[in-house]
């Protein structure tokens, strides 16, 4: 007869006809600004799982609180009354229904997202803790909706519990205070939230599970005391039925405060994941291996292979600096990406610099930190600012002391005028020297470069 009432609640429940909203909003909300993002599975799943539950919350929570008060709203509960199953079981299965096809359009999304990931060439393999937490959220909402149902029948109540819901889960996020913040247990939380999707989390190192273990301990201890609190109405069912009601209760209630615990001592670790020391595994620590794709330049630009579709990008950026310094004294044999270091400051804020130091080895190795979050054109011009004045600093020398005629030679070479001041003698120079033809420009610094490096050119001895 359960089988049978739960098929009965499937077909008839409420949630079946809220599908094309959820998948309207899910492609609205999270498919079209992931399909904006390079396709990195770290980026989309971190940013799913924060958009998604966003789009499931209040939708999944209205309608099973619209189905907690059917039987008052039909006035049905004393016909009811005699049926051969308790009031619990019942309740039990019109929730079951109602979270049976939330978690259905649930992976469906997820699915569709990760699928065209997957087709576009993403590197690696999927991120699937962000989805279980997902899914795990789905019993939790229609248990917190289906409760207030029956708690404040009202039809007023269906609408104004998804709107609580949804405004609380936003207004959490605004109590998340650096790494030990216990409000960073919401299932919107993927990571670090002061950094947010960040295309180096989750990289070159792997995506610690620390945070998702104790979202699902929550989630799942939520989803227990709230069904739990069901049965302990006298009218819910008999003694035993009670007690066992009771003890569910109370085992949700323990697991979701331990849970709460549990984030309140992450910590953000070098590789910018929280983790958690009572569920770290040292092992998620070690580097992930791959091969790099590098460019054809005359000195190789080597990038991991997860941004091989920044590879154009930088290689058109950094080229024009590359062919004018290969093969002088001090300039790199190649540029290989590194690994960012996340840093936990004050203010809520996070440092993000390059792990080890810009050059080492040799012959030289650069060592290049990919800017983040920014437009294509935007990228170019800081990749030529960062990195190509470090590696132009490294065949003229200087670095900050440079002198005013290593100066015009770096902005020569970069095209830019950040460092001499307009119609000081060192641009004059700098634009003097840019005028040259590449070719009559290298064969002076292939001559020159050692005195230049020495600090022994003054800006009358540049051509």
């Amino acid at each position: 007869m359960t089988g049978g009432l739960l098929r009965l609640e499937t077909r008839r429940s409420v949630m079946l006809w809220m599908l094309p909203l959820v998948a309207m909003l899910f492609w609205f909300i999270t498919y079209r600004p992931s399909m904006a993002s390079p396709p990195l599975w770290n980026v989309r799943a971190m940013a799913m799982q924060t958009t998604t539950l966003a789009v499931f919350a209040p939708t999944v929570v209205g309608a099973a609180a619209w189905l907690g008060w059917r039987e008052r709203r039909h006035r049905m509960a004393d016909l009811v009354i005699g049926t051969a199953r308790p009031r619990w079981a019942r309740q039990l299965a019109t929730w079951a229904a109602t979270t049976w096809w939330a978690i259905v359009a649930y992976l469906g999304c997820v699915g569709v997202l990760y699928g065209v990931t997957a087709w576009q060439g993403a590197w690696g393999g999927p991120l699937w803790w962000p989805a279980v937490v997902g899914a795990v959220s789905m019993p939790a909402f229609s248990a917190l909706g289906f409760v207030a149902g029956v708690l404040r029948p009202s039809r007023f109540t269906a609408p104004l519990v998804a709107i609580g819901v949804f405004l609380a889960l936003q207004i959490s996020l605004q109590f998340i205070h650096g790494d030990h913040s216990y409000w960073q247990i919401s299932p919107l939380v993927a990571g670090p939230w002061e950094i947010g999707p960040d295309p180096g989390v989750a990289t070159f190192y792997r995506y610690l599970p620390d945070l998702p273990i104790a979202q699902v301990l929550f989630l799942a201890g939520l989803t227990a005391a709230l069904l739990g609190a069901l049965g302990l109405p006298a009218g819910a069912g008999g003694r035993w039925l009670r007690r066992c009601a009771a003890a569910i209760t109370a085992a949700g209630l323990v697991a979701a405060g331990t849970a709460v615990m549990l984030a309140g001592t992450g910590r953000l670790d070098a590789h910018g994941m929280i983790a958690i020391p009572l569920l770290h595994n040292a092992g998620n620590d070690r580097p992930v291996r791959y091969t790099p794709v590098c460019s054809h330049t005359p000195i190789p630009v080597c990038l991991h292979p997860a941004y091989t579709g920044y590879l154009p990008a930088v290689t058109e950026a950094l080229e024009p600096i590359l062919t004018e310094v290969v093969g002088l004294p001090g300039a790199p044999v190649r540029i290989s990406q590194s690994a960012a270091i996340y840093e936990q400051g004050p203010d809520n804020r996070v440092s993000i610099s390059r792990a080890g130091p810009p050059t080492s080895g040799t012959p030289p190795v650069f060592h290049l930190l990919l800017p983040h979050q920014m437009t294509t054109d935007e990228f170019a011009v800081e990749l030529r600012a960062a990195a190509g004045h470090s590696i132009v600093n490294s065949v003229v020398g200087g670095g900050r002391d440079a002198n005013p005629a290593q100066q015009a030679v770096t902005e020569a070479i970069l095209g830019t005028s950040s460092v001499a001041p307009p119609g000081s003698p060192t641009a004059a120079a700098a634009q003097r020297l840019a005028a040259l033809p590449t070719t009559a420009r290298r064969a002076w610094l292939l001559e020159h470069v050692a005195a230049l490096r020495a600090g022994q050119l003054t800006l009358a001895q540049l051509p």
